[in-house]
């Protein structure tokens, strides 16, 4: 497993953070590349598709609702809007726009396991509530304290949270 943190819902990435995998994910975020969160899209859409088929979503959905994780909104505004909300969006799969951080969350970068659970413990804030089966969706796993931390407000407020797709996990 490559995360330090229980995420609460079953995890799936489509690569390593290393060579092309790394150099996309930093091409969308860092380097303001906006049409690789368009393309993107129809990769998270064959993703899905293909957890569907082998059953890996549990019983038979139509799709679930994409949820993308939440990003601080400094981050968002300096990218040019959420890259993961962007490429969600271009999956063609319904989305939902759930999440968002509290006042205090922190950048990760640099944080070990503890404090990255401790800097997002009750900082992750519903915005709404989805009734159809969630997809949690982000771009890196490092420990997976994002994941959980949005998990687990989903399931708190009654959400069937049927597991996370992320591009890549470090």
């Amino acid at each position: 497993m490559f995360t330090q943190v229980d995420t609460h819902v079953p995890l799936w990435s489509l690569g390593p953070y290393s060579g092309v995998h790394r150099q996309v994910v930093l091409s969308m975020k860092e380097r303001n590349h906006f049409p690789i969160r368009r393309l993107l899209g129809p990769v998270v859409s064959a993703a899905v598709e293909f957890l569907q088929v082998r059953g890996e979503l549990g019983e038979r959905i139509d799709a679930p609702v994409l949820v993308p994780a939440p990003t601080l909104a400094v981050s968002a505004r300096l990218r040019g809007g959420d890259p993961v909300t962007d490429l969600c969006v271009a999956s063609g799969l319904p989305v939902v726009s759930a999440l968002r951080h509290r006042r205090g969350v922190r950048d990760q970068v640099g944080l070990d396991p503890t404090q990255r659970r401790r800097n997002l413990a009750g900082k992750v804030e519903l915005l709404a509530v989805p009734r159809e089966p969630v997809l949690l969706v982000d771009d890196v796993v490092t420990t997976g304290s994002t994941l959980a931390a949005s998990a687990e407000v989903l399931i708190a407020a009654g959400c069937r949270v049927v597991g996370a797709v992320v591009l890549a996990h470090a």
